[in-house]
Formats: C-alpha cells, structure tokens, sequence
C-alpha cells in the first residue's frame, strides 16, 4: 500500500465535501463522548458525559515521547495494549484545508496475525471500513472538545486500512486525519480501539 497515494486521493475527497466531525466533551472528564453521532459530511458538537478516552482497561503501559524510530523520524508517543500490539506516533502535522495528519507505525509483537474489526468504531457509517484506524479519535482537553477521524459522504475514513490483519512480527505505517483543533491547541490525546491514550504535541 502506498500510504502517501493513499492519503492524497481521500484529503481530495473530504476537502470537496468538507466532512468535519467534532463533539464536545466534559471539561472535567478523562476523555470524551461516544462518538456515536458522526454524520458524514457535516459538522456536529455535542455535550458528553462518559470518557472512553481514559484506557483504564488495557493491560499495557502507556510510554510517552523519547527514543528514535527506525527511519520514521522522532517518537512522539508510544504505547503497548491489546494483544501484544506496540503504536508509535511519529508525526502530527497541521495542514492546509483545515487537517491535522496523525501518523506513525503499528507492531504485532504476538505469535499470530492480529486482526480486530473494533477498531472501525461503533458508527454503522464507519463499519465498511473493517479493521482500520476508522475508530480512532484525538480528544483536546484545553478546547473540550473530541475529534473523530474525517470521512466521505459514503462513509470511508482517511485513514489506513489495515485488510486481513497484521502478521507475527510485521511492523505497518499508517496514518489518520482529523479535524484541525484550535490554533492556540498544542497538546492532544489520540486512542483508537483499547490502546491507552498517546499524549502528543502538535504544530
């Protein structure tokens, strides 16, 4: 998969349709919404009780920043859950058109493919989208708000996909686009499926 070619045909479509989710989330919480409310191609903020952000059920240690990537640039964040599943973010770019550009790598360090259809979210819009990065979401605690991963009218993410499965061993790059957060918003928490929260610092 050529993740850059990838990438440049969805912005295309979502910049011409100028699909944008946000929900706003509690102001005190440790995350934010259901994010169940996600209509494609439009805009939507709501108020949110319950913060499914917090990560409190993983196994894994959440270990943020430090180190170096192999090839991929600098560590933002990293963090270990699910089956013996390690996520990296290696770079969280502002772009023009209003995006923001998550990306990084994926390792399954178990003796199995691992393959996990959650990780599309719980929208019905977003279920064709099968086991990728359709569930992730970026929660900015100074705005209050959550960001849910841009899409088509058709309801298919910006985002990787990650097909069959991830192989015992295999390392994937992959990548997900949100809703610019505010300008004067340098820090956000990215989740996606059971995976603790990566803090990241934005630009």
């Amino acid at each position: 998969m050529d993740l850059r070619d990838s990438k440049s045909r969805l912005i295309l479509i979502v910049a011409a349709l100028g699909a944008a989710l946000v929900i706003a989330v509690a102001s005190c919480g440790g995350g934010g919404g259901d994010g169940d409310n996600g209509d494609g191609g439009s805009s939507q903020s709501q108020d949110s009780g319950n913060g499914e952000t917090d990560g409190g059920e993983n196994s894994g240690g959440s270990g943020n920043g430090g180190g170096e990537e192999d090839g991929s640039g600098e560590v933002l964040a990293e963090v270990s859950g699910e089956e013996n599943i390690t996520l990296t973010i290696t770079s969280a770019e502002r772009e023009e058109g209003g995006f923001l550009t998550v990306e990084g790598t994926i390792t399954n360090e178990g003796s199995e493919t691992w393959f996990d259809i959650r990780w599309s979210g719980d929208e019905e819009e977003l279920a064709d989208n099968r086991f990728s990065m359709a569930g992730a979401s970026l929660v900015a605690q100074e705005e209050g708000h959550r960001y849910l991963i841009l899409r088509d009218t058709s309801g298919r993410c910006l985002c990787t996909n990650f097909g069959n499965g991830i192989e015992a061993g295999e390392t994937l790059t992959w990548f997900a686009q949100f809703p610019e957060p505010e300008a004067s918003t340098t820090q956000v928490d990215f989740q996606v499926g059971n995976m603790p929260p990566a803090t990241i610092e934005i630009r």
